[in-house]
């Protein structure tokens, strides 16, 4: 997910694609672990995307402020 499009999310959208990186990530290193994992970058990928996402959400509450 690019930096562009996550800027284009509301406040809600972005706290439901948080959560959904969360659900992934934790999915994606039991599936590491069992051995089932297939695509290891996955989860780099998806942390990154869980990075933005709380990065927009912080920058937006600094500027409600």
């Amino acid at each position: 997910m690019k930096a562009a499009e996550i800027r284009e999310l509301t406040a809600e959208e972005l706290a439901l694609r948080a959560e959904e990186c969360r659900r992934e990530t934790l999915n994606l290193r039991l599936q590491a672990q069992t051995g089932q994992l297939e695509n290891t970058a996955r989860i780099r990928d998806v942390r990154r995307d869980l990075a933005r996402l709380e990065t927009e959400l912080t920058a937006r509450a600094k500027r409600s402020n």
